[in-house]
């Protein structure tokens, strides 16, 4: 039988953008798309600055990987992208509230100079499912 991809999707997160899967697990391993701060019910870019779109960033990336059996704790790697570095202690504080654990993830934050939708933020992230 062998271990195989599954396609992760739940309508607690926004749907995609365009050709790909709001995450993929193969195995016990999740690939999170990079979630921006849409809210899912309504489709739009949540109204705010820094610190609504990252609570919505992550508010999306748990309910992506809550879908596929995972969570904020499991999380392996993240990668942050946002578009002014002087936002990063801000990014940050939240961040933490959002992603505790014994073991905190691998983390990369880069400054980009355009997003999607013209967003200040966006996180991908690559999780464990199950028991850790």
């Amino acid at each position: 039988m062998g271990v195989h991809m599954e396609n992760i999707m739940t309508e607690k997160a926004p749907a995609a953008i365009g050709p790909y899967s709001q995450a993929v697990a193969y195995g016990d391993l999740v690939f999170a798309s990079g979630q921006i701060p849409v809210d899912p019910a309504t489709g739009m870019v949540v109204e705010g600055e820094i610190v609504e779109q990252t609570e919505q960033v992550l508010e999306n990336m748990e309910a992506v990987l809550v879908a596929s059996g995972s969570g904020m704790d499991h999380i392996l790697k993240a990668t942050v992208f946002i578009r002014n570095m002087k936002e990063f202690a801000t990014i940050n504080r939240i961040y933490a509230e959002h992603c505790k654990g014994e073991i905190l993830p691998a983390r990369s934050v880069v400054e980009v100079s355009a997003l999607p939708k013209d967003v200040l933020i966006e996180m991908e992230a690559i999780a464990i499912r199950g028991r850790i």
